[in-house]
């Protein structure tokens, strides 16, 4: 018999294949049909800092970042932010109601401020866990990398007063120093960190000459990423670690877990393939385990990690050239 199960922020998961926060998770209903396909836990599509400030600055014609409203508009702020907060709330306890494996709430933010308030209300809606979603792009030359990953800190702990529920950091590879960042942050009162978030990605639509979404889904050339520094930083980190981004089958999954991921995320694989697509890639799971002759996923996970590894400076190769020259 095989056994799937693995550890993950604390919860004993019944394998590691995570619904990870996408439009395949933001109702009820999508959540009971993951869990049914064989999803080990769900996380809820991210209520979005961005999307209330927005919101709320279609209604008032004002800067979202202008906290200069009058008495009215200052209602209308409250009232819109209430109504999405209510909303996610809603969502959690329903999906609560409907599964039995944990769900756990996101949250995509970029600064402190108020939206560290938001994780008790979550906590106290019935989440299993919380996942910050953190995306804050270097393009300001007047902040230094070490200060833009300062907020990421500041957020961490701002949360951290607000909920005990446990916390993954899903993060994005726009670090100065990533191994650093990355051993850094999970140093801090977190229970996992997420490689790698994925957001939208610029092309140039030369016929409208404006610049576009380039694609929505991930391509299974971007876990290449996730595969090189979760094998870096697996033996090095204080929290456990789960793989996002061109997760598409179950031979994907056993690779991130062969570096020391201890569960998955996938959404692309979902959108393209449907909800049937888990139990497929559990099946391809089981069948190579069995093959290789293995019974459970505590055999497996890291043994690929850098320190592991008879060579691991294959994790370190930059130079395409230097590769081939090397192995000629």
């Amino acid at each position: 018999m095989i056994d799937l199960t693995t550890k993950y922020m604390g919860f004993k998961l019944k394998n590691p294949i995570i619904a990870a926060s996408s439009g395949m998770t933001d109702t009820a209903g999508k959540v009971k049909n993951l869990e049914i396909n064989g999803a080990s836990a769900v996380v809820l599509k991210s209520l979005y800092e961005e999307q209330i400030m927005m919101e709320i600055d279609s209604i008032t014609n004002k800067n979202p970042y202008n906290n200069s409203y009058t008495e009215a508009e200052n209602y209308v702020s409250f009232y819109t932010r209430k109504h999405n907060l209510d909303n996610y709330l809603r969502l959690i306890e329903d999906s609560k109601r409907q599964v039995e494996i944990p769900v756990i709430a996101s949250l995509n933010c970029f600064s402190v401020g108020q939206w560290v308030n938001f994780a008790e209300k979550i906590e106290s809606a019935g989440a299993d866990a919380l996942e910050l979603n953190l995306f804050i792009l270097p393009g300001d030359q007047k902040f230094s990398g070490q200060e833009i990953e300062e907020i990421y800190f500041d957020i961490i702990r701002g949360v951290r007063k607000n909920t005990k529920l446990p916390v993954a950091i899903k993060v994005s590879t726009y670090f100065s120093g990533m191994a650093d960042s990355l051993i850094k942050l999970s140093k801090e009162d977190i229970s996992a960190l997420v490689l790698f978030n994925h957001f939208y990605s610029p092309t140039v639509d030369l016929e409208k000459e404006q610049i576009v979404s380039s694609r929505l889904f991930s391509v299974p050339e971007e876990n290449a990423m996730c595969i090189r520094w979760i094998g870096l930083v697996s033996d090095k980190v204080q929290c456990d670690l789960a793989a996002s981004g061109g997760i598409y089958d179950g031979n994907d999954v056993m690779k991130n877990l062969l570096v020391g991921a201890k569960a998955v995320q996938v959404a692309s694989t979902l959108y393209k393939n449907s909800a049937h697509q888990i139990s497929f890639m559990l099946q391809q799971m089981e069948n190579w385990m069995e093959a290789k002759g293995y019974k459970s996923l505590d055999e497996i996970i890291g043994k690929l990690s850098y320190k592991k590894v008879i060579n691991p400076t294959i994790y370190e190769r930059a130079q395409f050239m230097k590769y081939y020259s090397d192995n000629k």
